[in-house]
């Protein structure tokens, strides 16, 4: 068993399309029209063929009190790894991405956390040796 696609409510689905591809470089995988909303799954260009990430529309009642007490508390509501934390903090802060933390040893890795933009905190983090 392997996971095939997961989750990221986002506010606005073309917006998180943009800043999902343009800004974090991660490619279409399925964009496929669903009336009001598509089902529009992203990957990671390094894993064109891993797991899918859906930005899905924060539509469901649930979704806006949940990500509005996980930002409020300052919590992840995801978290992707990278190979070089502080080249991809530097990259991305130049591209106008607004991190929460700079980079930081959290236990077992170096991690810091940015805004997506589209109501959630993501962590990025670099495994330590």
């Amino acid at each position: 068993m392997k996971i095939y696609v997961t989750s990221v409510f986002v506010d606005d689905q073309a917006k998180a399309e943009k800043f999902y591809t343009k800004v974090l470089g991660f490619q279409v995988k399925h964009d496929i029209s669903l009336g009001d909303h598509r089902w529009l799954t992203v990957v990671s260009a390094e894993d064109p063929d891993g797991t899918e990430l859906l930005l899905e529309p924060s539509v469901h009642p649930a979704v806006g009190p949940y990500k509005t007490a996980l930002v409020a508390d300052g919590i992840a509501a995801h978290s992707f790894q990278v190979n070089n934390l502080d080249a991809e903090w530097k990259k991305l802060s130049q591209l106008g991405v607004s991190f929460l933390t700079e980079p930081m040893d959290a236990g077992a890795v170096h991690m810091a956390v940015f805004d997506d933009t589209c109501g959630n905190l993501i962590q990025l983090i670099q495994m330590k040796d």
